[in-house]
């Protein structure tokens, strides 16, 4: 087919924005290029790519998300043609857009991304995180190359490759009740208050824990950050269930907090790198993956001294 690469950027940008105004404003070309871009595209392909809606931009249709995606690959591929002809080959170069789920992300992230650099001094990362649905939509829409994030709810389309498990545990402060216990079940917790994650996709899963064990629990309390969970438990409000990495014993205004393992057989929530089915990963993200499973039993050891509280799968 008759287009060019800067044509597929164009649409790529509108599509991004949901408008051509922006697109161009961020592209710092005129709107009738964008315009004549999409247009272009629409005519050679046979697809409508946009809805049209006046004064309120443009959405993609369903087969403008499809084209998207491959778009995006395509300007992806070519980027990374482009960093193989400066490096002859010899180097992992161009930029790589992760996002991970904000439980862990920035405990075991920051580390990793410091030693990536370092080792491809022509590679950069950028690294978001939010929730697990925004993450697999945000996946799905091309606006990251790759993810980080749970087993929670894979759909169809979004490959996962699990690296390291993390089954639940307790964390108490240190004047609970049941604080000096070397292991707990959650029959004995149930009957104390809990202070919940009150996160999507996060609530159901600590709550599907209890109901496995034929138990209600007392949520008592509900946070939307991880730093206001610690704080209500290391004041002593309830205690709660975790699954990544505890990096410290002390909450944000430095309350005492206890992690103890659990003894029911529950499940454990497994972190991997997820992307989409489809899509063929460029040579950095490549790169990326094989250093996140060289390290992760390195980048647990040194937040985990508990080895019981997770499981290397690499």
């Amino acid at each position: 087919m008759n287009f060019t690469l800067k044509q597929l950027r164009y649409f790529v940008k509108a599509g991004e924005f949901n408008s051509v105004t922006r697109a161009a404003e961020t592209l710092f070309v005129s709107q009738p290029s964008i315009s004549s871009a999409i247009l272009h595209l629409e005519d050679v392909t046979g697809l409508q790519l946009f809805v049209r809606h006046h004064a309120q931009g443009l959405s993609l249709t369903p087969a403008g998300r499809q084209f998207i995606l491959k778009a995006k690959q395509l300007l992806a591929d070519a980027e990374g043609l482009g960093h193989y002809a400066n490096t002859l080959g010899e180097d992992v170069a161009g930029t790589l857009r992760i996002v991970g789920f904000p439980t862990f992300t920035p405990i075991l992230l920051p580390s990793l991304m410091k030693k990536f650099v370092e080792t491809y001094p022509d590679a950069s990362v950028q690294c978001d995180e939010s929730h697990h649905k925004d993450i697999i939509e945000d996946l799905i829409d091309g606006r990251y190359e790759l993810a980080l994030t749970y087993d929670m709810q894979i759909p169809a389309e979004i490959e996962f490759e699990p690296i390291v498990e993390f089954p639940p545990y307790a964390i108490l402060s240190q004047d609970h009740p049941l604080s000096q216990r070397d292991t707990l079940s959650l029959k004995e917790l149930v009957e104390y208050p809990m202070v919940l994650l009150d996160w999507p996709m996060s609530r159901d899963y600590f709550y599907s824990l209890f109901l496995s064990q034929d138990l209600e629990p007392n949520f008592a309390y509900r946070a939307q950050s991880l730093g206001m969970v610690r704080g209500l438990v290391g004041n002593g409000f309830g205690y709660s269930l975790f699954n990544t990495p505890l990096a410290t014993n002390l909450a944000l205004d430095g309350s005492q907090l206890i992690a103890i393992p659990l003894t029911d057989n529950l499940r454990p929530l497994r972190l991997g790198v997820a992307k989409v089915a489809q899509f063929r990963l460029t040579p950095v993200a490549d790169a990326f993956i094989e250093m996140l499973k060289e390290r992760a039993s390195e980048l647990t050891d040194s937040v985990f001294t508990d080895k019981r509280l997770y499981k290397n799968l690499k």
